[in-house]
């Protein structure tokens, strides 16, 4: 695999005297991808060639030469992430010879760039900034590692599995037993739960109609972030009207958007009321309370509708 990233501004001399922000050409010679037997990480000033068996250029670090061997090497590398700014170009895989790491300037001189002049005559790329919504000026900034390399390293498609129901219908105790099946199968997934979020992500909101609105934009971003990243995103809110759901729904591509409808009547989730809400909203102490005084609209196009009838509801586990 072919891994790419463009280098930190670097400030400030380097390790062990060296000049600040020299580079160094950082190869691996010989084992296995992880460093196996007589795997070993050799340096070279930058512009010196490794080729064939004797090394395959790595990474370029403000520092000076470390030699590793044998099964450190993996640490060495975690080691110099965290300590310089490096430009990561591996192919450990190949014995051929990689092109050589770019410079961030090299970067901006790839085809597809095209430097235009400013009126000082500088050299430097116009940028096109744009208004999206309420910002202005912003830019777009586009990234050499993308949700496709992101997902090959986790082997895994990233997506978003969006819960919806009433409340007490079980969709955070779905919602876990998920997370729980998916781990075990060695998936990786995060929980985007609505009483959570509401702990920290959207703490300034309320129950109104705007603010529920907003809960639910908020919540479909953050999911589309972590899908992007590779992860499965379990999001369990009560989401009540379908315009909010589906709006999320478009913020992804169909295929990694998956709607599942816990379907338990109010009476059910009414009796089982585990956090003494209904009763409250029975009585008139919430308002706005979703099937009591607020509609909720049950979804019409989804991919997994969940059926649970009075003394007829699935363990979660086997829901999951």
């Amino acid at each position: 695999m072919l891994a790419k990233a463009v280098p930190r501004p670097c400030s400030g001399a380097g390790r062990h005297g060296a000049p600040a922000a020299r580079l160094w050409s950082v190869g691996v010679a010989g084992g296995p991808r992880r460093g196996g037997a007589g795997g070993r990480l050799v340096a070279a000033d930058a512009g010196e060639r490794m080729t064939g068996s004797e090394a395959v250029p790595v990474v370029a670090v403000a520092a000076g030469k470390q030699p590793v061997n044998g099964s450190a090497m993996a640490d060495k590398f975690l080691t110099m992430c965290n300590t310089w700014c490096i430009n990561i170009f591996v192919d450990v895989q190949s014995s051929k010879p990689t092109p050589p790491t770019w410079s961030l300037m090299e970067y901006e001189q790839q085809p597809g760039r095209k430097p235009c002049t400013d009126k000082n005559g500088l050299g430097i790329d116009k940028l096109v900034t744009s208004t999206v919504g309420k910002s202005t000026n912003v830019l777009w900034h586009d990234c050499p590692i993308g949700q496709f390399e992101r997902q090959e390293l986790l082997n895994q498609k990233g997506c978003v599995v969006w819960i919806t129901g009433l409340s007490g219908s079980g969709k955070s105790t779905l919602a876990c037993a998920l997370s729980r099946e998916l781990h075990s199968r060695g998936h990786l997934t995060y929980i985007l739960d609505g009483d959570n979020l509401r702990h920290g992500l959207n703490r300034d909101l309320c129950f109104e109609a705007k603010d529920r609105a907003e809960n639910i934009r908020r919540v479909g971003e953050v999911a589309k972030l972590f899908a992007d990243a590779g992860l499965i995103c379990i999001a369990s809110l009560i989401s009540p009207y379908r315009s909010e759901r589906s709006a999320c729904r478009k913020l992804l591509h169909n295929s990694t958007f998956i709607e599942v409808f816990l379907n338990v009547p109010l009476e059910v989730c009414e009796a089982r009321d585990p956090k003494g809400l209904y009763k409250l909203a029975r009585a008139g102490k919430i308002k706005g309370f979703t099937g009591i005084d607020d509609p909720y609209e049950a979804p019409s196009d989804c991919e997994i509708v969940i059926q649970c009838k009075a003394g007829d509801c699935a363990t979660p586990k086997s829901m999951a």
